[in-house]
């Protein structure tokens, strides 16, 4: 087929019509995704960008016709199962995203698959397992069960039948429990007089997600330091369960709207008390960002509340242009080496943690703008893994560059497996909030 030039217009998201019964209709998903397909395999613009382009290319130069007709249709869920939502390829890579007529929207159609995958019911219990994060860390932060779940996940033997169980690859590090809850240690002030800028809303709402939650709340008290020292009054939310991300990435779109009328009434509520909501995960973020207003892009409390989310640096940044932001770091952090999650580029806000790195003195950035490889609970999956440490590696390069005192990542799991990527020894890891702390010497 012929490429056309793409346009030069910026991207625009259609909303998801996932209620539709057309939405599920196998017959027409397989339609649609041999039109993308084929318009893919003429460019192959995104072939760098994970592994899905790769394995639907290769689908197709192997096949008995060098064209995607001679490709089995069974085939194409080789290259659902690749895609990890990250959305890379729709926001910088694809020159025929609406408005082109073409009206491309590759990483959607996949979440469509993956929703008609959900439905007929062929998901693992691996897989489904994995996207319960919130009851994952609820059972295993069970004061009693907490040391034991960590030592299980350590212990080499465990792990080989974790993995001959579930699938859940005995290589990969995975991260421990906390002994106690974010939503238990953290203790804000709530009292401090609010002090609004010209870009940002001068008190904050911190959703905590569960990765801070129940993983390491260390990054979630770091950040309440962080507004504390610039005298920003602070609050959580009363109710929280996770984002959905997880589930959306699953297809189990129904699990994602009960996690969504949890959330959006608790978020809604402190939007309109006039609150900044900050999210420390760059997944969550992006899940109220844009996917849940693409979802439910009828129900203004969804879109209020989009509009009150900010990335934790996005809000510091915008702070600095205010002239509301406390300068007055007394810790030099060094040579530090950052790498951007995927999750966080689409946001489209700029190197925001980049830029509020830069402001401490004595202080190098090294950032890298390439996927890590992790991808979520992708890279923790057995017949994943070599995949994800595969893409991983010019990452682990470019991050070791320059002899680092630290490696950084907005995303906590990205962090983790590029510092098993490197090798141990190499640099000590910090989250950005962290080093923000740390360089105010809080």
């Amino acid at each position: 087929m012929t490429v056309r030039e793409g346009s030069l217009e910026a991207p625009t998201r259609h909303a998801v019509d996932w209620k539709s019964p057309d939405y599920y209709d196998e017959g027409k998903v397989y339609d649609e995704m041999h039109r993308v397909f084929d318009i893919c395999h003429g460019c192959r613009r995104c072939v760098n960008l994970c592994n899905a382009f790769p394995s639907l290319f290769d689908l197709v130069d192997n096949g008995s016709t060098g064209e995607l007709d001679g490709v089995a249709k069974a085939d194409y869920w080789k290259v659902v199962d690749q895609c990890y939502l990250c959305d890379m390829c729709y926001m910088t890579k694809c020159p025929y995203v609406p408005p082109h007529p073409w009206n491309l929207d590759f990483p959607h159609l996949m979440l469509r698959a993956k929703a008609v995958k959900f439905r007929k019911g062929e998901t693992s219990f691996r897989d489904r397992l994995l996207s319960s994060t919130d009851a994952l860390g609820k059972l295993a932060t069970i004061p009693v069960v907490v040391q034991a779940v960590n030592a299980f996940n350590k212990g080499r033997a465990t792990r080989k039948v974790m993995e001959s169980v579930l699938g859940i690859a005995a290589e990969r590090r995975l991260p421990d429990y906390a002994g106690r809850k974010f939503r238990s240690a953290a203790r804000p002030k709530s009292d401090l007089p609010a002090k609004d800028g010209e870009r940002t809303p001068g008190k904050v709402a911190i959703y905590s997600t569960c990765y801070v939650n129940y993983n390491e709340p260390g990054i979630g008290l770091d950040l309440i330091k962080i507004l504390e020292h610039n005298d920003v009054p602070v609050r959580l939310l009363e109710k929280e369960a996770c984002c959905g991300m997880p589930k959306l990435e699953l297809g189990d779109l129904d699990a994602v709207e009960r996690l969504k009328n949890t959330n959006i009434p608790q978020l809604a509520k402190v939007a309109r008390e006039g609150y900044a909501i900050l999210t420390a995960i760059p997944s969550c973020t992006l899940m109220y960002k844009s996917e849940l207003p693409l979802l439910f892009p009828n129900d203004p409390e969804v879109k209020a509340v989009a509009e009150a989310m900010f990335d934790p640096f996005e809000y510091l940044v915008l702070r600095n242009k205010d002239r509301l932001l406390k300068t007055d770091f007394k810790q030099p952090l060094g040579k530090v080496s950052y790498h951007i999650a995927c999750h966080l580029r689409v946001q489209n806000m700029g190197r925001k943690t980049e830029e509020m790195l830069k402001l401490v003195p004595g202080t190098t950035v090294n950032t890298v703008e390439r996927c890590s490889g992790h991808d979520g609970t992708w890279g923790v999956k057995t017949e994943y893994f070599k995949d994800s440490m595969k893409i991983g590696r010019p990452v682990f390069r470019q991050m070791a560059n320059g002899e680092p005192d630290y490696i950084s990542s907005d995303c906590a799991i990205a962090g983790r497996h590029i510092q098993q990527g490197m090798g141990d020894g190499r640099a000590q890891k910090q989250h950005p909030i962290t080093l923000i702390r740390m360089a105010y010497g809080l």
